[in-house]
This record gives structure tokens, sequence and C-alpha cells, in this order.
């Protein structure tokens, strides 16, 4: 007699492939985005390209923002864990956290229109996807030093949400063609000396 599948074999198998079927998806919309942007990311076509069904995409993702916010979120994680592997080797708290933004800037410029893609998302996402306050909490670990404990109200957070704010500009300076990558890294140690003086 064969034995039955526990309920705890099932939902192992299930949530596997609910995984494997979220990574089709998002790895879908990403290979769109970066042949032609949030325009090319219709959620049909992401569906067809992933092979799923349209409402089992929508499942996943109720919305296409919320996909490419999903999509940013897992740039953001790669980028995380670049930085855990090597972190910046800069001895200042303003350039370790320029060399994190230009990690991310040169990662992104790899793919141009998905950057534009999750760039676009960070301005105009009302989805809580909390892209801006990952981008910062990284910023800040790079700052400070991994080991250092930031509260949730700490005021450090502040100019670093600002130079996060300079580096989306900036980036958009560069998606446009009109600005290379030096002279945003310059513009950009300039702001983090300025903005991160007493750290």
């Amino acid at each position: 007699m064969s034995a039955q599948p526990t309920a705890a074999g099932r939902q192992g198998t299930r949530s596997r492939s609910q995984h494997e079927r979220r990574k089709r998806i998002m790895a879908a919309a990403a290979a769109l985005a970066s042949r032609g942007g949030v325009e090319k990311m219709q959620m049909r076509t992401v569906a067809d390209r992933a092979g799923v069904a349209l409402g089992t995409l929508y499942r996943y993702f109720p919305s296409k923002i919320n996909l490419v916010a999903a999509v940013a979120s897992e740039e953001l994680d790669l980028l995380e864990a670049s930085l855990d592997r090597r972190p910046p080797g800069v001895s200042t708290p303003s350039g370790r956290a320029t060399e994190v933004l230009m990690r991310a800037a040169r990662g992104l410029m790899r793919e141009p229109e998905l950057a534009d893609a999750l760039i676009r998302s960070l301005l105009v996402s009302d989805v809580k996807a909390g892209l801006g306050d990952r981008m910062s909490g990284l910023l800040l670990r790079a700052s400070v030093g991994t080991d250092a404990e930031v509260s949730a109200g700490d005021p450090r957070r502040v100019p670093v949400g600002a130079l996060c704010s300079v580096w989306i500009m900036e980036m958009i300076e560069m998606l446009r063609g009109r600005a290379a990558s030096d002279d945003v890294q310059a513009r950009l140690q300039v702001a983090a000396d300025r903005l991160l003086a007493d750290f």
C-alpha cells in the first residue's frame, strides 16, 4: 500500500510550486521591462510569457505597479547580497554611502529600460513596498556600520533619506542621457559629504 502524502508534505509542494510560479512571473516582467519599460509590461503579456493564467497573475500581483514594485524589491535583494559579500571599502561614512549608491546605479544601468521602470515605481507608486525605506536602510547600514543599532526614530534616517532622493534624481539624469557616471558620482559625493557630515 502506497503512503498518502501528509498535509505538511502537500503544503510544502504547493509552497514550492507557488514560489517557482512567482519567480517565473517576476522574471517575465523584468525581461519585458528591460526591452521596453513599464509600457511593455502588460499584465496579459507577462502572464503569457510566464506560462500562467491571467487570473493567477492577478492573485499574486493585483496591479502592474505591484508587480514593478516586486521586481524593484528583488533588485534591492541583489544589491543587499552584494554588499554583504563585499562591503564598501571606503573609510568615511559619506564615501561608503556614495559607493553603495554608485553600485546600485551601475547595476541598474546594465538594463536601462528596466532601471527606468524601477525608478518610476519609486517616484509614483502608492504601493506600500517600502522601497525608499529599504534603500535608506542599506545606506544607513553602509554609513554607520552593519553592527550599529539604528532605531526607527534615529535622526540619521533624515539625511540618509535626503541622499536617496538626490540619487533618484541623478538616476533620472543618467537614464535621460544628460549625465555621465563620473559626474553623477562627483555630485553624489558632494551631497553625501554635506548631508552625512555629522555621522
